[in-house]
């Protein structure tokens, strides 16, 4: 089969990442396919490099993804990566080609939906020792330090053999995030677990809208600190979250997660509030 390659400029770039793109075309123009090659630009990530690949159904089996794949291959040689990672829907076609190619599993995760026409309002009560603050949008400036802290509580997050490096989380980053939430059109939710005695952040969850409010919303980080945990904490977050949801944009009509199919306490925790399991995906590796 005769195509080309093009490489494109990709405008979306974010804070810590940049993108490189590719198509594949018929000798006429038609597009068959294409590759998206995101570079982590941060100290702890910059062995990394993520892979986003695509074929057409009708041209799949001609040599397509394999020659934008030898491409994206290259350049994150040439780049210094050292990991290219992909993600792929377990047993989809994504998942037999990343497999043929040398791509190991390095992590699956659990993709989960609530359903909030039909889930019973969640009964979570919280720990007597503990109360919930939430906020819209970026931290408030009050509690940003104690938020950013708090933040640290994903660091011990299972993440297979991805070797995908330790976060470090200052206020300016924190900041960044909720920014380019913002910059999308969308509405960050945040609720937080506090330590009554202190007065500090121990744990929070956090949940984005798209832009136009309807249809379903998607869960970003949970954590909760190592000396916070088993004490309902995470569950009783998240049911708050359903409530205000509910609550306050009646347009949402379920919520979505997903989580490493070894966090078994998370997993839990989303059963309980009716979360219930959609499909599973496969974080692939390739050492470069």
């Amino acid at each position: 089969m005769t195509f080309r390659l093009t490489a494109l400029a990709d405008p979306a770039n974010g804070a810590h990442t940049h993108r490189l793109a590719w198509l594949a075309s018929d000798p006429g123009g038609t597009p068959l396919g294409s590759a998206f090659l995101r570079l982590f630009s941060s100290a702890e990530q910059s062995h990394l490099a993520e892979l986003s690949l695509d074929v057409h159904p009708a041209e799949r089996r001609r040599g397509v993804g394999t020659a934008l794949l030898t491409a994206v291959r290259e350049a994150a040689r040439a780049d210094g990566r050292r990991v290219l990672l992909a993600p792929a829907t377990e047993g989809s076609p994504g998942d037999a080609f990343l497999t043929s190619h040398g791509f190991t599993r390095a992590l699956v995760l659990e993709f989960t939906r609530l359903d909030l026409a039909e889930a019973p309002l969640p009964e979570a009560p919280v720990h007597p020792d503990y109360r919930l603050i939430s906020w819209t949008g970026s931290c408030p400036s009050e509690r940003l330090a104690d938020f950013t802290h708090s933040r640290t509580a994903m660091d011990d997050m299972p993440m297979g053999d991805t070797d995908f490096g330790l976060l470090v989380w200052d206020e300016a980053r924190v900041l960044a995030a909720a920014k380019a939430v913002a910059d999308r059109g969308e509405l960050l939710l945040t609720v937080a677990a506090v330590e009554t005695a202190t007065d500090r952040i121990v744990g929070f969850t956090e949940l984005v809208l798209p832009a136009d409010r309807t249809g379903d919303a998607q869960h970003y980080g949970t954590g909760i600190l190592p000396a916070h945990r088993h004490r309902g904490l995470a569950r009783a977050i998240k049911a708050e979250t359903v409530r205000w949801t509910r609550a306050e944009h009646p347009g949402i009509t379920g919520l979505l997660a997903d989580t490493a199919d070894n966090n078994t306490a998370m997993i839990a925790a989303n059963h309980a509030l009716g979360y219930r399991p959609t499909h599973r995906s496969v974080e692939f590796r390739l050492d470069l």
